[in-house]
């Protein structure tokens, strides 16, 4: 496992980077880059599928110009969803994790990011059909060729995660966990994490709170409110300090393009949050106090 002190504790996540979002130019993503490696965020997460199949090379485009030495960051990238787009002639969103199919796309991915290297590799979502051997036989491959120096999952339970564990070492799980969306402290996954030592990532890290409008909003609004104040802090923070709060220490894959807004996430990793509060917000969020 690469060391996890070398992926900064906040990571860019890029989804939103090109057609899924923000349609950043060329120039625009090298810019984006140089403040994400002045705030001291040098990971950036990818995967195959986001922008239609088309972030991975866009970024790479970008990152080639840009004058930044591959030595000073680290990417991220998933593979295995077959996604419905004009680039693909699938028919049917689906999964594969066939080995050929996983080498062919770490190396599509090698070369759309313009680089010799991945430094984490990720199946981006568990297939029913997912077979440890073929997994296995792959990814030992691309390790032992150097193309790939660490492997883990995305939204993977512990069974699965013990099922490709079968066959070869599993040292990340990128998975959703929010104040709204913490499930994975109850079944089971952050454990996992924690007995096993592994990387732990959070996409969508800020939850609904900034989405949807309820009942669950309003609870959590009115708790923020008091802490705000004695936090000297906002909302991002707060929801933030709240899941880097638990010990199994989350790396959370923070969206945004704001360099504003990726200080403020940032600054966020030195919030810790007491003991009450935290609970104060999970009850909030749950809507009934713990059992």
């Amino acid at each position: 496992m690469k060391n996890r002190n070398e992926f900064s504790r906040i990571i860019s996540g890029t989804m939103n980077w090109g057609k899924w979002g923000k349609e950043l130019s060329a120039r625009e993503m090298d810019g984006l880059m140089h403040q994400c490696l002045e705030l001291g965020i040098t990971t950036f997460d990818h995967a195959d599928i986001y922008g239609g199949y088309s972030i991975e090379g866009a970024f790479g485009k970008a990152f080639t110009g840009s004058n930044i030495k591959r030595e000073q960051v680290q990417f991220i990238t998933k593979c295995g969803i077959q996604y419905v787009c004009e680039s693909r002639d699938n028919k049917v969103k689906h999964y594969n994790y066939g080995k050929d199919y996983i080498i062919w796309s770490a190396e599509r991915s090698l070369k759309e990011l313009k680089t010799e290297y991945l430094d984490l590799f990720l199946l981006h979502r568990p297939s029913p059909l997912m077979h440890p051997q073929e997994v296995a036989a792959a990814l030992g491959e691309l390790m032992e060729s150097g193309k790939v120096r660490s492997f883990g999952v995305s939204n993977f339970t512990p069974s699965q995660i013990a099922l490709i564990e079968k066959e070869i070492p599993v040292s990340a799980n990128q998975v959703e966990f929010s104040l709204t969306a913490h499930s994975v402290m109850f079944d089971g996954t952050l454990d996992d994490v924690l007995l096993k030592d592994r990387l732990l990532m959070s996409w969508s890290p800020l939850g609904s709170y900034f989405r949807e409008k309820n009942e669950q909003r309003k609870r959590i609004k009115k708790v923020l409110k008091s802490l705000k104040k004695k936090y000297k802090a906002s909302t991002s923070q707060l929801l933030l300090a709240w899941i880097l709060r638990h010990p199994a220490k989350t790396y959370p894959v923070v969206g945004t393009t704001n360099p504003d807004r990726l200080k403020e996430s940032v600054q966020a990793v030195d919030l810790h949050m007491e003991l009450e509060d935290w609970f104060s917000l999970l009850t909030a969020s749950q809507g009934h106090k713990v059992p």
